[in-house]
């Protein structure tokens, strides 16, 4: 199984940013998918997932702002992030049940 994040960077206040996540190992399209996040001191937290079902569900804190959707034709789940804000700054993960992305860097400063 492998899962590799890209599409992380610096953005201002107030802007975006879209994650890829691209799965190999498995069948993704029976695969239920999570984004998580960890800022720097804080522990892992989940961000949104969207289960093979097609059911999605979101964080309080991001839900109206993230929007998490997949492309199994690509094996590839994605976190669009709208109105990000200074503390949305962590290092995202992919995640699918016991296995994890390397991760990817987001920082929101100005």
């Amino acid at each position: 199984v492998q899962l590799v994040e890209s599409g992380g960077g610096l953005v201002q206040p107030g802007g975006s940013l879209r994650l890829s996540c691209a799965a190999s190992g498995f069948t993704f399209s029976i695969a239920d998918m999570g984004w998580y996040r960890q800022a720097p001191g804080k522990g892992r937290e989940l961000v949104a997932r969207f289960f093979s079902t097609g059911i999605t569900d979101y964080a309080a804190h991001v839900k109206g702002r993230f929007t998490i959707s997949r492309d199994n034709a690509k094996n590839t789940v994605y976190l669009q992030m709208n109105s990000l804000k200074p503390e949305d700054t962590a290092i995202y993960y992919c995640n699918c049940g016991i296995h994890w992305g390397q991760g990817t860097q987001v920082t929101v400063s100005s």
